[in-house]
């Protein structure tokens, strides 16, 4: 019921009386309207924050294109390596889209039936594949949620059984990022051969890695940190990205262009 077109409209009705802890004054008693917000309660207030902050997403992060990921690194690494493929004369991810970052994997079947159930939305996903979301990822077409088809992962472009965004990166390289942004932090370098078997999740293997090598300082690991020094550093980089790296990237591209009309 709240237009949060037009907020000017919005009245507040209160009783202060069903929240006191005591009596208040005889003017105060009652059902109240307000049209001054700061006269109101924090109860009273809540629908309108929740609209306010539903709109401000909205305006933030959802468009006519909306591609669904995980968190605010898939939206780094996506945006740099759009830019280097377009650097490049290659294909990268067309601007019609608006990457959504929705705070995990969980959160995603909530977001996607949330912006499905407005017209005129194209909405695709690529998020990470690990085996306790299959499950969650296969509903959501077959809920009718997304057509199968939007409903894209890493390991669809990695062959691996599973993937993260970071894994769409060759190890040598991704390590690379994680050495240059923890290196006063690391004991020492971190080789591919430090994390163990081929065919693993870059960042599971690094996990287990770093419980054993603990960061200097208490610091802890955060994989949103080698995606902003990617995207802080791209000139840098750019140049040292293998083939198979790029075209993986390309590939995605490339399929989440083909669903935009």
């Amino acid at each position: 019921m709240v237009d949060p077109r037009h907020f000017e409209r919005i009245r507040i009705v209160q009783d202060k009386s069903i929240d006191a802890d005591g009596p208040v004054p005889v003017n105060e008693e009652g059902t109240k309207l307000l049209v001054d917000v700061l006269e109101a309660t924090g109860d009273s207030l809540f629908p309108l924050q929740g609209a306010l902050g539903y709109e401000i997403y909205q305006t933030l992060f959802i468009g006519p294109d909306s591609l669904v990921v995980e968190g605010v690194s898939d939206l780094l690494y996506l945006q740099s390596m759009s830019a280097i493929l377009n650097g490049s004369r290659r294909e990268g991810l067309s601007e019609k889209w608006t990457i959504t970052p929705v705070g995990g994997a969980d959160k995603v079947p909530t977001f996607v039936a949330l912006m499905g159930s407005q017209r005129g939305l194209t909405i695709a996903t690529l998020i990470d594949l690990q085996k306790h979301h299959s499950q969650m990822i296969e509903n959501m077409y077959k809920r009718k949620l997304l057509k199968k088809n939007r409903v894209l992962t890493f390991a669809d472009f990695t062959g691996k059984e599973e993937s993260d965004v970071e894994d769409m990166f060759d190890p040598d390289f991704y390590l690379t990022l994680v050495n240059s942004e923890y290196e006063k932090q690391l004991q020492k370098p971190i080789k591919p051969s430090d994390l163990g078997g081929v065919g693993q999740r870059i960042l599971f293997a690094l996990e287990r890695y770093l419980n054993h090598n603990p960061l200097r300082d208490g610091a802890r690991f955060n994989h949103y940190r080698p995606a902003r020094y990617l995207v802080e550093n791209m000139g840098l980089f750019a140049s040292q990205l293998s083939e198979p790296t790029l075209g993986r990237f390309e590939k995605a591209f490339k399929a989440l262009n083909s669903l935009l009309s």
